[in-house]
């Protein structure tokens, strides 16, 4: 089992998701569990960028991806990113954001996917979500992470995108629920000491000085989706 998460820039603006997009992929989620994944939500909104993840056995993985950019396809304000998909690996540009990891079988599927959004496609980005992915490395209790970002990639079931592409999605499965925190805690931590990186809360808009690197953090488990920047937000604060 994997899982797969899938980001794109499909708002009409380049700040924010409007409530209406989100809603309406929302309502949409439900046709990639009954296309066989074992669970799918939208886990990250960040800036204009959204990202739909899902937990999918390795044989269904292409049929799933396909879904989750058909969904994004149907509900897109602008093309954006969707339009730099190319079925050959010399006509793709910059397009969609794509992260897998692998899940263990005997384990309950759980993840931490982060997501990042840029205002003007800054390309320290991708050191960015990269100290991130070293961050979480070798970590007792990661079960795998994504491969690092910044190379042209091909998208199983969807075709390729170039390395253009500059709003990350990072994902990391984890061995059980203590090392979520852990885990999260390092990748937010090197996301953190970036230069102009700023931790977000799901569904925030890019209202930052333009040069800025915005990320949201999610713990995808058991179906469900928690937006990590609050619990960390408050164990950030230090106790006088």
């Amino acid at each position: 089992m994997k899982i797969t998460a899938i980001g794109a820039d499909i708002s009409k603006n380049d700040v924010s998701c409007s409530y209406s997009l989100s809603e309406n992929i929302e309502k949409d989620i439900p046709k990639l569990v009954e296309s066989g994944a074992h669970s799918a939500a939208l886990t990250n909104i960040t800036g204009d960028d959204i990202v739909i993840s899902a937990f999918v056995e390795d044989n269904l993985l292409e049929k799933i991806n396909k879904k989750i950019v058909n969904i994004l396809k149907d509900n897109a304000e602008d093309i954006g990113d969707i339009a730099g998909i190319s079925k050959y690996p010399e006509t793709a540009g910059e397009g969609i954001s794509y992260a897998e990891a692998k899940i263990r079988q005997d384990r309950y599927p759980d993840a931490i996917v982060m997501s990042f959004d840029t205002y003007g496609g800054e390309p320290f980005v991708e050191d960015v979500a990269n100290s991130c992915i070293d961050a979480a490395t070798g970590i007792s209790g990661l079960t795998d992470i994504c491969d690092k970002i910044g190379k042209q990639r091909k998208i199983p079931g969807v075709g390729y995108v170039s390395n253009e592409t500059d709003d990350p999605v990072v994902v990391a499965t984890v061995e059980n629920i203590e090392s979520v925190g852990v885990i999260a805690g390092a990748m937010i931590g090197a996301a953190c000491g970036n230069k102009n990186t700023y931790l977000v809360e799901r569904g925030t808009p890019c209202n930052v000085i333009p040069g800025s690197v915005i990320f949201s953090v999610s713990a995808f488990m058991n179906g469900n989706v928690i937006d990590l920047s609050i619990p960390f937000q408050s164990r950030s604060r230090i106790l006088k």
